[in-house]
């Protein structure tokens, strides 16, 4: 079956995150009052700010098949923040890339690739594995199993916690949304399959690695395409289109207070 299902997606598409304390009885007035309007104006929530948000991974944080060219989820997203408290503008540097496998950017982070654009980070967000899962299929069609699949998961969950370890070692502290895995197939068929547990396993992996960071957050995904009854696929049956990327926006933002993210750039701006 799954076989089946999978050959049907391959031939219609290329598949494809030090101050002095003075007593208070020892300071005359003017001392006082000077250090009063230091400490407000260290305080930043009057202050607008311009806040960049870092894109990392494949074809879906880069917005492929977005047919109304808004960037996809983060595009999006990047616009919902500007009505945040705080917020004035939102500077995208996006380096996702299609195609992208998780090994390719474990690489690219150990190489310094991204450094400067994650050490200026104030939000980042990620999606990978989906590509990762594609090489299997492309490289074992003919005796695809669960098996085959839990054998790249072990890979898989060790190079994404590789992946976190190399962006906290840059940016310790920012928001770090990690988007999770959903099943293409299902737009052929409502039938559960094989992929469906395939799936499960590797978000899964994903969530582990989340939960293991105090300002991370996954943002499961499968049950937005879960079927093509809401026109959320590209004409490419893999990636979203624009309704998807909408939905996903609206999960990453519902996802940003329920995992406690309501507060951007070190805490500093609440939404």
């Amino acid at each position: 079956m799954i076989k089946r299902l999978i050959l049907v997606i391959l031939t219609s598409s290329l598949i494809l995150t030090g101050c002095q304390i003075v007593p208070k009885n020892k300071v005359d007035f003017t001392t006082r009052q000077s250090l009063e309007l230091k400490r407000f104006s260290l305080s930043k929530t009057f202050v607008l700010e311009d806040i960049r948000l870092v894109g990392l991974g494949d074809s879906l944080t880069k917005g492929v098949g977005d047919e109304r060219k808004k960037g996809g989820f983060v595009g999006r997203l990047s616009t919902e923040l500007t009505s945040f408290q705080g917020i004035r503008t939102v500077d995208i540097e996006n380096e996702a890339k299609r195609g992208k496998r998780s090994d390719q950017l474990l690489s690219e982070l150990q190489s310094g690739e991204f450094t400067e654009s994650l050490e200026n980070a104030d939000l980042i967000v990620m999606t990978i594995g989906g590509n990762d899962i594609m090489r299997v299929i492309k490289k074992d069609f003919f005796e695809l199993s669960v098996i085959t699949f839990q054998k790249e998961l072990l890979q898989f969950r060790k190079r994404y916690s590789e992946i976190l370890f190399e962006i906290r070692m840059i940016n310790s502290d920012s928001p770090l949304i990690l988007l999770g895995l959903y099943n293409p197939f299902t737009i052929l068929t409502d039938e559960e399959n094989e992929f469906d547990q395939i799936l499960i396993n590797w978000n899964q992996a994903i969530l582990a690695s989340a939960q293991s960071d105090i300002n991370a957050c996954f943002v499961p995904v499968d049950d937005l395409f879960n079927s093509n009854d809401n026109m959320v696929y590209h004409t490419d049956f893999f990636h979203p289109n624009s309704k998807g990327y909408d939905q996903m926006t609206n999960r990453i933002l519902e996802s940003l207070e329920s995992c406690g993210l309501n507060q951007l750039t070190k805490g500093e701006m609440e939404f």
